[in-house]
């Protein structure tokens, strides 16, 4: 298991030599510090630790910056772990977008974007009521607590699907393919949509259920000089 952290700058399109087009998300990843290594006889499981993205010290707290100045650097805005990391690193290293090659499978973590308030229908798949004239029911909750023991107790069985905040939790894309890796320019290009808005963070880690890497394709270079 290899990954790293970054931020994504949003969607475009990129075509191959063979006329293909491509829809790719922009992920700038900045060399990530490596924090802490985790071990089993320490931690009880194996991690490594990355910081993305230098941070203030008046807008850390003390801690942090003690954390991070075992790995002489400055305290970080984006934090997490790979668990079982393969990569060869010691704390303090930097991580770069070269751990990743073109045609390679990964998965990306992020914060789906906020929806706000949502009724069932949207929020729940649920099906829409009756829509004869007369029936003033079409997109509102059924009955909530009539099935079972419920219905003499008068409860609410918890988990029960309502309306209610929709988004803004963490969620995983899978089997996505990188198209291209960028190590001058710090940033990725991975083929299809990835969770979160504009400039979120994210993990781009290997696959945990890959379905085996593709085959590197060619892109159209723009800024070749015409001859």
């Amino acid at each position: 298991m290899k990954g790293i952290l970054g931020r994504k700058l949003g969607m475009t399109q990129v075509f191959t030599e063979d006329g293909v087009l491509i829809p790719v998300t922009v992920v700038e990843a900045t060399p990530n510090v490596v924090l802490q290594k985790k071990t089993v006889e320490n931690d009880g499981y194996e991690a490594v630790q990355l910081g993305f993205e230098d941070v203030k010290e008046k807008r850390s707290t003390k801690p942090e910056i003690g954390h991070a100045a075992k790995a002489n650097t400055a305290p970080k805005r984006f934090v997490e772990e790979v668990r079982d990391c393969e990569l060869e690193v010691n704390v303090g290293d930097e991580v770069k977008v070269d751990i990743f090659a073109a045609g390679e499978t990964v998965d990306v973590i992020g914060t789906s974007k906020g929806k706000g308030f949502m009724g069932t229908i949207v929020r729940n798949n649920a099906k829409i009521g009756p829509k004869s004239h007369g029936s003033g029911h079409h997109r509102h909750i059924g009955s909530l607590a009539t099935n079972g023991i419920t219905s003499r107790q008068g409860k609410i069985l918890k988990g029960t699907v309502m309306a209610g905040q929709e988004g803004c939790y963490r969620t995983t894309n899978q089997n996505l393919t990188v198209i291209k890796v960028d190590v001058e320019n710090n940033y990725l290009l991975i083929k299809g949509n990835v969770p979160g808005p504009k400039r979120g963070m994210v993990m781009v880690r290997t696959a945990k259920c890959s379905k085996g890497n593709s085959e590197p394709v060619t892109l159209v270079d723009y800024t070749k000089e015409e001859e």
